[in-house]
């Protein structure tokens, strides 16, 4: 049984960081993509960012520049490391694990408010 399990969210200021760890237990399966989704209240759940076993990566463009995703292969990780927050990054994150079969994670509330 695979499981995603997130940490690292919590409340931070506008212009803070906070850095978000994601860890699969399990088999996932290679070649494998990993990303981030949020979903704000009242709103969709959209992408964030995600990088491909290459390590090609591809961000929302609200967060281009500001956000960074890496991934480590040998601890079966995904991170994303958030600078310069705004209010309207406020959602709860969810990590996403995807080969063969999609896998995720509880979702951790990220606030970004003065």
């Amino acid at each position: 049984q695979v499981q995603l399990v997130e940490s690292g969210g919590g409340l931070a200021q506008p212009g803070g960081s906070l850095r978000l760890s994601c860890a699969a237990s399990g088999g996932i399966g290679s070649p494998n993509v990993r990303g981030w989704y949020r979903q704000a209240p009242g709103k969709d759940r959209e992408l964030v960012a995600t990088i491909t076993s290459s390590g090609n990566t591809n961000y929302l463009p609200s967060v281009e520049g500001r956000f960074t995703i890496s991934r480590d292969d040998s601890k079966n990780t995904v991170d994303l490391q958030m600078n310069s927050l705004k209010p309207e990054d406020t959602a709860v994150y969810y990590c996403n694990f995807r080969s063969m079969r999609t896998y995720w994670g509880q979702g951790t509330q990220v606030t970004v408010s003065s």
